[in-house]
């Protein structure tokens, strides 16, 4: 009888740490948006950005009303979108202090994306995913304290050149904000 005793003394404590244990796995999701507005305050299009349990971080973008082609697109240090020029939202989220491009060696900037295709019939969708920013607390998050923001600029980025691939003027912002 005391064998069984301690049996089930046992059985429930591995019981309780191991609920414990998976009650403490952080399965948090967070997200964010960004409403895209061209340079004079129209509405362009939405992008979201959701990161589950500290993986990487999924942005899909949609926009409408845009010059077909390709264009550069970057999550940059402010969280201003001031028309029409969008100076105001800073140059490019850089916290780790690398060079501008996914094809640079020396980078990228942990704000650089793939270039957003636009159709003929001006409408884009991106859906790409990163492990150089997080949403979650810490030195990569786009939730600072002074923000961020996403931009489209007018022209394609060449993926090398610093400090924004060649990509043009910016033509569209939308500021990043937790949901």
């Amino acid at each position: 009888m005391k064998a069984g005793l301690v049996l089930i003394i046992i059985i429930s404590a591995v019981l309780i740490l191991a609920t414990t244990a998976c009650a403490r796995e952080d399965t948090t999701t967070h997200s964010a948006i960004a409403v895209m507005k061209d340079a004079k305050g129209n509405s362009v299009g939405l992008a979201t950005f959701t990161e589950e349990a500290s993986g990487p971080v999924y942005i899909n973008v949609d926009v409408r009303g845009l010059k077909p082609g390709l264009h550069g697109i970057h999550i940059h240090n402010k969280g201003k979108c001031i028309g029409p020029s969008f100076t105001s939202a800073g140059e490019h989220y850089n916290p780790l202090g690398k060079e501008h491009g996914l094809k640079n060696p020396k980078g990228p900037h942990a704000g650089d994306l793939p270039n957003l295709k636009v159709g003929e019939d001006g409408t884009g969708h991106m859906s790409v995913t990163t492990e150089r920013v997080t949403l979650s607390p810490g030195p990569t998050t786009l939730l600072t304290a002074s923000g961020t923001s996403l931009v489209i600029h007018a022209d394609p980025d060449d993926q090398m050149t610093n400090p924004a691939g060649k990509s043009g003027a910016r033509i569209a912002c939308g500021i990043i904000e937790k949901k």
